[in-house]
């Protein structure tokens, strides 16, 4: 039969058995549509015909390993290889995949570069210096450099740890975290690309309105002062800067190509620019260029509509004025009323940049911070001032435009760190990413930490400190200051700024887009779906359309400066994740957490987000709250509405971890009274299409939740479970969906066995872990369990008691459930009436306590009833249940009911006889034929005598002992004497009541019992919302298990809503803090 087999596989795919090339479209990792061209692949020959029945669970290795050759790093969202659910694959499959050919240097090295190196180092780098100083500037750089170096330490190995699709650091952190931590993440970060491509943009503006073009202004700033002047600039960088983010989208819109051809020239420009810079530097050392600086008295003047720095000059004709002593006095006479201060002082030429060797640097050690309208004053100079003058011609100095404090320095300048993550963004296009993230990012950020800090000491040692100071270069007849420094001319920097600060939008204005398409293409942000679309090329469209808003609303803000902390706020958030992830999975030490970049440690992770946190609040902490509460809320909303993904990630494991440490923790012993809460086993009942029958349990199980337990619903069916493997999966989905529906946060656990006996006690063994256990059971009252054809129903539900009982757990079973409150009713009045009978550890006390905490029961009050006999004082019990109670701090009227000893009535014997001939036949329906026949015989014979039409007939001792009767009352009570019984009287009314009592006795007892207490209750608590009630226990042998349901039929008749408790033999509630 195998020759044969194997021969037909031979003949069938012996075309293609020449070895196991799958196609990657064809492979069962990615969900092949051709069933049967995959099925022909996937043996060789004779070879595999011994695994040939499992091939579409367990594929041949040669599938594997080609499947993984032919592997490419798909675009992140929906195509994932994790979810192989993707449609939109089926087109693309056609299609041959080119290889990916971007190596270490082109790929990561060169964008890292040009996205680490930006508008920050042109336009600040300079006031930076010279307001915090080259050792405060230098700590600042140092720190913020030293968190990209760790964070890009923390990024390899993650990026190491197997292939990373394109989508970078979203994908990494999502991946690592979790889906909410990497939604909320992501959002950020795609924010922060957001936020920088405004800043990008301003900084182009300023360039552009203050360097290159001054008089393209649209409103002009000539001859305006202080707050005029401020908002003019402003509205200029909103109108500008408005038409240059509308000039990108377009260009984004019409075609990455052309961003990506630009990106090169771009990159050409910033490092030109910085080379520019250091030729300059060298320059200075050998010939320091000539850009002089006027200040009169110590304070720097605006050298803009003056051309002599000079009050006065010497001339053929004699002494004249200049144009400066017309900027501050009436008349260009001599004689002329002048400003007191400039009167009193002299001017002073001074040079802008004293060169390398000058000894500069001494000076310009400490830091200089400002008030806004402060003026540029240069240190160690003379000024002959009066404390109490107004200041005037204030147009006329260079003043500060801000007010500054180091921690305003630090977020305005960690912007200029950001950029690391462009490597590990192109990782689908990289050959080996695995190889290449780590060494060109770290490399990257190596070279830029080393420009950095030298440039920060170099404009230190090249620079006047009053011309660092000056932020727009107003000294230095409006020039770059930078610029000023740069060989061998200023406009090499202005030029080149301007193209890198506009390619460097660009690439916010391509990347941001394509970030939030990824995120929307998850679906774990609902709302964020419709940017998933895009045009038919996979451009997205509408991504790019917020984007740009976003973008607007950081323009419309206007100030480089206050733009700059906002992004700063996103990018630490996002690098103290990445951090946080590398941490969690190196301690977590999960079997797959196996990077190839093997210089990382958790302690470095933790600086490195140590680092961050510290960055967020100093930069600012209102800012650091705002991005924390975005970014908390945005978790929450994932948490709350977001799709359910596991993604092996880093929380999940971390869970994992903590769960098994609490349960450890938890074995150490049983818990204290004080820590016991309701931890149940809801066991319900599944009809033939796997349908919940009885949802009003959950309903239940939903409002006593105040206890904030352990909650397992289960189910049991019958039969194999290989054969109702998928019945038992449909009956899980069903509990899921119906714990959701009825908000029931758990567990729920389906059990398959020969019969649903042993599927309903292995659910109440097996349930739970540890110590996390079930200690009470929810199960409905059996309905309808008088019916012949349920016998087996109520058999099992006795068992169940016999078994919570041996189990020690506690048992509630809700009685005509139907008629118990759904979650969205209201009770606005009513009464829970607890029946306390006999004590059970404190169920009946804590149970309505638990019910009134939730807002079906919450306006409904509590009574305490109890029972006293004849020999109780009723006064002194209802003091001391009274007192119980306060202790208890629970708020319940009491009430003790008397039930006095009275005749047993005919009504309880009726009842009792009923029963009794209803058990005889109940007893029948599982005997055989010879069996059945005996015990016909035997009831006949025994009960002849008992009948009221026939004379009673004398038994003797022994034949009472052995009837029928005399056993059931044997089983209904433990106190049971077992003598037999004695003969009766004649053959009177009076003879038949004695035989009667004699054979029956107990249970007429209890009959009489049930139908005094249910009395009772019903005389109390007909009105009561719902009654609570001590569940007796059954009898100890099963023989009279049919007459213990009777009794609570009995016990419980005309309650509408009745909760039957039966304690676990421990205390539950205690009086004790």
């Amino acid at each position: 039969m195998l020759n044969n087999l194997t021969d037909t596989e031979e003949g069938d795919g012996g075309a293609q058995s020449q070895g196991d090339s799958n196609p990657k479209e064809s492979s069962p990792f990615i969900n092949s549509s051709d069933a049967a061209a995959e099925k022909s692949q996937q043996y060789d020959g004779k070879n595999m015909a011994l695994f040939e029945e499992e091939m579409d669970t367990s594929p041949m290795v040669s599938s594997l390993l080609s499947s993984l050759a032919n592997y490419s790093n798909l675009p992140q969202g929906s195509k994932e290889h994790e979810e192989a659910e993707n449609n939109e694959a089926e087109s693309s499959r056609k299609k041959p995949v080119k290889a990916p050919q971007l190596g270490t240097l082109m790929g990561v090295y060169l964008p890292c570069i040009q996205n680490i190196f930006g508008v920050i180092l042109f336009l600040r780098m300079t006031w930076l210096v010279g307001i915090g100083g080259v050792i405060g500037t230098f700590v600042i750089v140092f720190m913020c450099c030293a968190t990209t170096m760790l964070t890009a330490i923390s990024m390899s190995a993650i990026a190491t740890n197997g292939v990373v699709p394109a989508g970078g650091s979203y994908y990494m952190i999502s991946r690592s975290l979790g889906p909410e931590f990497g939604g909320a993440v992501g959002i950020c970060f795609y924010l922060g690309t957001t936020y920088a491509g405004a800043m990008y943009i301003l900084g182009a503006i300023e360039l552009l309105l203050i360097y290159i073009v001054p008089k393209a202004a649209i409103f002009p700033l000539e001859g305006l002062e202080g707050a005029e002047a401020e908002a003019a600039l402003l509205n200029n960088m909103r109108v500008y800067g408005t038409i240059l983010l509308t000039s990108m989208a377009t260009v984004v819109f019409v075609g990455v190509k052309y961003v990506n051809k630009l990106a090169l020239v771009f990159l050409a420009c910033v490092i030109l620019s910085i080379l520019a810079v250091y030729a300059g530097v060298i320059k200075t050392g050998i010939d320091p260029p000539d850009f002089p600086v006027c200040v009169l008295g110590n304070r720097t003047l605006v050298w803009k509509t003056f051309d002599v720095c000079a009050k006065t000059i010497e001339t053929a004709n004699g002494t004249v004025t200049t144009q400066l002593w017309s900027m501050f006095c009436d008349s260009p006479l001599l004689n002329a009323t002048c400003d007191k201060y400039f009167a009193s002082n002299n001017v002073t030429q001074i040079q802008g940049i004293p060169g390398v060797t000058s000894g500069i640097l001494a000076e310009n050690l400490f830091g200089n911070y400002y008030e806004k309208g402060d003026l540029i004053a240069r240190k160690n100079m003379e000024s002959a001032m009066d404390q109490d003058d107004p200041l005037t011609n204030a147009n006329r100095y260079v003043l500060a435009d801000i007010t500054s404090f180091f921690t305003l320095l630090v977020g305005i300048y960690f912007p200029s760190v950001t950029g690391i993550m462009a490597g590990s963004n192109r990782s689908g296009d990289l050959r080996d990413a695995q190889k290449s993230i780590p060494i060109g990012t770290i490399a990257a950020i190596t070279t830029t930490s080393t420009v950095y800090m030298s440039s920060v000491i170099l404009f230190g040692a090249c620079i006047e400190g009053v011309v660092l100071r000056d932020k727009f270069g107003e000294g230095v007849h409006g020039n770059l200051v930078i610029g000023t420094l740069a060989w061998p001319s200023p406009w090499v920097i202005v030029i080149g700024s301007f193209f890198s600060t506009c390619g460097a939008g660009l690439q916010s204005l391509t990347g941001a887009p394509r970030l939030l398409q990824a995120i929307a293409k998850d679906g774990i942000v609902p709302a964020l779906r419709i940017f998933g679309h895009g045009k038919a090329n996979g451009e997205p469209t509408w991504s790019l359309l917020l984007t740009a808003c976003i973008c607007e609303s950081g323009i419309l803000i206007a100030s480089l400066d206050s733009v700059a902390p906002i992004l700063s706020m996103f990018f630490l958030m996002c690098y103290m994740f990445v951090n946080l992830a590398c941490a969690l999975q190196t301690l977590l030490r999960t079997p797959n957490w196996r990077p190839r970049f093997k210089f990382y440690h958790w302690a470095l992770s933790f600086l490195g987000m140590s680092l961050c946190l510290t960055l967020m609040f100093l930069c600012s902490w209102y800012y650091a709250l705002v991005a924390m509460v975005i970014a908390g809320s945005i978790y929450k909303y994932i948490e709350f509405a977001g799709a359910e993904k596991e993604w092996g990630d880093g929380i999940r494991g971390l869970s994992l971890s903590a769960a098994r440490y609490a349960l450890m923790r938890l074995e150490e012993g049983p818990p204290h009274t004080k820590n016991w809460r309701p931890q149940l086993l809801v066991l319900v009942n599944t009809d033939a299409e796997q349908n919940i029958e009885q949802p009003r349990l959950l309903s239940l199980t939903n409002q006593l939740k105040a206890g904030k337990g352990l909650t397992i619903v289960g189910t049991a069916l019958e039969g194999t479970f290989l054969e109702n493997h998928e019945q038992a999966q449909r009956a899980e989905q069903a509990l899921h969906k119906l714990m959701e529906t009825e908000k029931v946060k758990g567990f729920c656990q389906v059990t398959v066995s020969s019969n649903l006996r042993d599927a309903t006690s292995h659910l109440l063994q097996a349930s739970g872990l540890g110590g996390l256990k079930h200690n009470a059971v929810l199960v409905s009252w059996p309905r309808n369990w008088k019916q012949g054809d349920e016998h087996q129903t109520w058999r099992n539900f006795i068992e169940l008691v016999r078994e919570t009982t041996a189990a020690h757990l506690a048992l509630l079973v809700p009685k005509n459930i139907s008629a118990f409150p759904s979650n969205g009713e209201r009770f606005t009045e009513g009464h829970i009436d607890v029946w306390w009978i006999v004590h059970d550890g404190g169920m009946l006390m804590l149970l309505p306590f638990l019910l009134r905490q939730h807002k079906v029961w919450r306006k409904c009050k509590m009574r305490i009833f109890t029972v006293a006999q004849m020999d109780d004082n009723s006064i002194q019990m209802k003091k001391d249940l009274t007192t119980f109670l306060y202790h208890l701090r629970i708020d319940a009227m009491v009430e003790v009911v008397e039930m006095h000893d009275s005749d047993i009535s005919a009504y309880t014997y009726e009842k009792t006889l009923v029963m009794e001939q209803r058990s005889q036949m109940l007893k029948q329906i599982n005997l055989t034929k010879n069996e059945r026949e005996r015990e016909v015989q035997l009831i006949h014979d025994n009960t002849t005598p008992a009948s009221p039409a026939t004379p009673a007939t004398p038994l003797t001792p022994g034949e009472a002992a052995q009837s029928p009767g005399e056993q059931v009352q044997m089983t209904w009570t433990e106190k049971c004497d077992g003598e037999p019984a004695k003969p009766p009287g004649a053959a009177t009314p009076e003879g038949i009541k004695d035989i009667f009592n004699m054979k029956n006795q107990f249970n007429v007892r209890r009959m009489h019992t049930a139908l005094r207490l249910n009395e009772v209750i019903i005389k109390k608590s007909s009105e009561a919302k719902l009654v609570l009630l001590n569940m007796p226990g059954p009898p100890k042998n099963r023989t009279g298990d049919e007459n213990y349901m009777e009794f609570l039929e009995v016990l419980t008749e005309g309650l509408n809503r009745v909760l039957l408790v039966r304690g676990g033999g421990r205390e539950v509630i205690t009086i004790y803090s």
